[in-house]
């Protein structure tokens, strides 16, 4: 860690000691923790977002599609659960990281799209403190870099009602990965830019783009117990014959990651993290 990060994670430490209890943020499709961030995860996440800025750096990108792994989605054979753009905020030496993402409110069946600096988008106690990120293709980048900036365009392509195996050909619902590439169908498909019906055109295009979801093998009972104990899932947008079939197909970041290199909108394999 060099001295720039040190002086970070110190501050961090601090303002955690400072807070004491302070309230959990928003997770991505998790409930809330009230306990604090332990001085360990502090330093871990701020080591991981310092690695990652290096990284991006490197890059030479202004837009990637970025990824931790928050949740463990081993036994669904899952390697990342949550991705967010990373953009570049500026120009020259003045500009600096940040991530645009969806995050959903504590369990509640509502979601909002958040503006963060590295530090905060590592510091929501990941399962595993790895990154990975694909810088998309020059066109792509070029395009979606002024639509990130901006408050009002993040939010076009947004909706509020939130279901973590959110369909992804239905308008009902939508998860945090579905608004990532939603969000840059909508921007790269001029139809889409200019349809009154948004994400179903923005569905439109990803569909002709390649997008394929992958559908995660959840029986019965147990979609029973997650519709009964947790606001944030829901399955009523989905198709009965898959549905009834056992068959839930949601986006993910390890589709995301695929689709971008099928389709040549991104890198062909994402560049791991690790601090």
């Amino acid at each position: 860690m060099n001295a720039a990060a040190a002086r970070r994670t110190a501050a961090a430490l601090a303002l955690v000691a400072a807070l004491g209890t302070a309230a959990a943020p928003a997770r991505a499709g998790r409930p809330c923790d009230q306990q604090p961030a332990t001085a360990d995860e502090v330093a871990q996440g701020m080591a991981l977002a310092d690695a990652t800025a290096r990284a991006l750096d490197a890059s030479g990108a202004q837009v990637v599609v970025l990824a931790r792994a928050g949740q463990d989605l081993a036994r669904y054979r899952l390697q990342w659960s949550h991705i967010g753009f990373a953009y570049k905020s500026g120009d020259g030496a003045a500009s600096h990281w940040r991530v645009v993402h969806k995050l959903n409110h504590c369990g509640t069946a509502e979601g909002a799209v958040y503006r963060q600096g590295l530090g905060e988008f590592f510091l929501d106690r990941p399962h595993r403190y790895e990154a990975a990120f694909v810088p998309l293709a020059p066109g792509a980048q070029a395009t979606l870099l002024p639509v990130l900036r901006s408050n009002h365009e993040v939010a076009r392509w947004h909706e509020p009602r939130y279901s973590m195996v959110a369909y992804p050909w239905a308008t009902k619902y939508q998860q945090s990965n579905q608004w990532v590439i939603e969000t840059m169908a909508g921007a790269l498909d001029p139809v889409a830019a200019r349809s009154p019906h948004a994400r179903a055109q923005a569905q439109v295009w990803l569909g002709v783009m390649g997008y394929q979801p992958h559908a995660l093998r959840l029986g019965a009972l147990t979609r029973l117990g997650a519709r009964v104990g947790m606001a944030h899932v829901a399955f009523d947008d989905h198709p009965n014959a898959k549905r009834f079939a056992d068959r839930i197909e949601t986006v993910t970041a390890d589709s995301v990651f695929e689709w971008l290199a099928r389709s040549r909108l991104g890198d062909a394999a994402p560049t791991i993290v690790r601090p």
